[in-house]
């Protein structure tokens, strides 16, 4: 058996068995193995922030990891950004990444680079092997650090020579430990601080696992019984919401809506989340949105039972087990005319399916959509929780290969889908059963947005030329159609519903472009 064979099936036996790839020469080893090994799936991207983003959206719907296999230093600088966004959304992946022969990298071969340097700031974990006979052990570990409490990127460099020489038998999966559990202390001091505090002094900020039902049913439990306001936190990594579930407002992406919605809290307490910051600088505005004179309390950190903490203090308050406000199902009504980020958002609410996955990178276009759905049947919402754009397309391919018994909206702005388009080639080739729709106004709309608010001057005709995706227009109908992916253009609100429902209702992968004005 060579060090690839021993690798995937080590990979196998620790319960990953999905690989998402855009491998090369280095890695060719990896490849013939895979009809070794049939438990292995490996899905092809031409592109490999495809690769890395679909691990991390097979990662949050499933809580376990994907692997990816990517070449060399360029091929994983190549999906870094994505890496970026599943290291601030906790998800675990592992990263295989080829190298050149220990015996080859001395002589500076043109593809030869610092791998390390590149993975580390986006890695919770990081190794080269060393050696065949170490590779099984290398690569359990790797897989336990990727889905150990919160979760998280574990990248194992492979160089050639280990991959074809002889390995030792695959190894067995490592312990994975729970999340800590909070001392009980804490969650008496937090009962104590809101206990004594006044109806809306206190502010409640919940994050990562608290985001499922259960840890919003125990969070609405708490804000209910101490008259403290329930927020979320802005790009939760998975969310579940509508019918039956206790809504909860996210934090605003502004600076300055976040300064109203945390207006006059004395005490500010984290559940599973971290304290909240402006996203940029911006002059003579503070960094930390923590209101002066406001005192922060840690309920459980990110790796921590955030939801067992919650439901501990929910019972500290006399709370445990009281009802809370679900939202009743209510859809609203399939609008006419014009079609906007207004009338979009209606038509989603209309016709979004029951048990959806949504992936949502509307952006600017995405205003109206969660007031929109809050009153839709339940369904699970992904968020660009790193902020680096290109998201939308991979997460919502690798949740199709996570969940295919689920419809998978994917809610993408026109630019950011230019960074990651070749996800549809792979949905196309895979048959996932993902509808796209992509928000055509052509333009950059948030910096066109932020160049004001970062006191840069207006920007003249050059300035707003940087910012606008025409001319030439995009053709997201031709763009899709030359992946294999079916794909329609709307103008007007009944065109949107219309194409939209034909969407959702076959299964397979769909794209439709709506044409809509800048929201802002």
């Amino acid at each position: 058996m060579n060090g690839a064979q021993s690798l995937i099936r080590t990979l196998v036996a620790c319960g990953v068995d999905v690989c998402f790839t855009n491998p090369g020469t280095s890695e060719m080893h990896f490849v013939a193995a895979l009809d070794d090994v049939p438990q292995m799936r490996a899905v092809l991207g031409l592109f490999e922030g495809v690769a890395t983003g679909a691990a991390d959206g097979f990662g949050r719907m499933t809580g376990r990891p994907a692997a990816t296999l990517l070449h060399l230093g360029p091929g994983l600088a190549n999906g870094v950004a994505n890496l970026h966004n599943a290291r601030r959304a906790h998800s675990p992946v592992v990263n295989v990444v080829g190298d050149h022969a220990t015996y080859h990298q001395p002589y500076d071969a043109p593809l030869q680079s610092d791998i390390a340097s590149l993975a580390r700031p986006v890695s919770c974990w990081y190794r080269s092997a060393a050696s065949g006979r170490r590779l099984p052990e290398d690569v359990a570990e790797a897989v336990a650090a990727a889905a150990s409490p919160p979760g998280g990127v574990a990248t194992l460099v492979v160089p050639a020579d280990v991959s074809w020489s002889e390995a030792a038998a695959p190894a067995g999966p490592r312990r994975v430990p729970a999340p800590a559990p909070v001392p009980a202390a804490t969650v008496e001091q937090v009962a104590t601080v809101l206990g004594h505090g006044g109806a809306g002094d206190a502010v409640v900020l919940v994050g990562g696992p608290a985001m499922n039902e259960k840890g919003l049913v125990a969070a609405a439990r708490v804000a209910q019984a101490t008259g403290s306001r329930l927020l979320a936190e802005t790009f939760p990594a998975v969310v579940e919401r509508g019918a039956g579930i206790p809504p909860v407002e996210r934090l605003a992406y502004l600076a300055e809506l976040v300064e109203l919605q945390l207006h006059g809290a004395r005490h500010l307490v984290l559940a599973g989340t971290t304290s909240p910051v402006s996203f940029f600088a911006y002059p003579g505005k503070p960094s930390d949105l923590v209101p002066q004179g406001c005192e922060v309390h840690v309920l459980a950190g990110v790796d921590e039972d955030v939801v067992g903490a919650l439901d501990a203090l929910a019972e500290a308050l006399g709370a445990g087990g009281a009802p809370v406000a679900r939202p009743r199902l209510e859809r609203p009504p399939l609008p006419s005319g014009s079609l906007d980020a207004q009338s979009a958002a209606a038509v989603i609410g209309a016709l979004l399916p029951e048990g959806a996955v949504v992936s949502d990178e509307a952006n600017t276009a995405g205003i109206f959509i969660p007031g929109a759905t809050a009153g839709t049947p339940p369904h699970r919402w992904m968020t660009l929780t790193g902020g680096a754009i290109g998201q939308g397309l991979p997460v919502a391919t690798g949740a199709a290969v996570a969940c295919p018994d689920r419809k998978v909206l994917c809610l993408e702005a026109d630019g950011s889908a230019m960074y990651t388009l070749q996800a549809l080639w792979t949905q196309a080739r895979e048959g996932l059963d993902v509808t796209t729709v992509v928000y055509a106004n052509g333009s950059y709309a948030v910096l066109a947005m932020e160049l004001g608010r970062v006191g840069a001057t207006p920007g003249g005709r050059r300035a707003r030329h940087v910012l606008e995706l025409a001319p030439p227009p995009l053709d997201f109908v031709a763009l899709a159609r030359g992946m294999g992916v079916p794909a329609w253009r709307a103008t007007t609100a009944e065109e949107f519903a219309g194409h939209l429902g034909r969407a959702l209702a076959e299964v397979g992968p769909a794209l439709v472009e709506a044409v809509v004005p800048p929201a802002f």
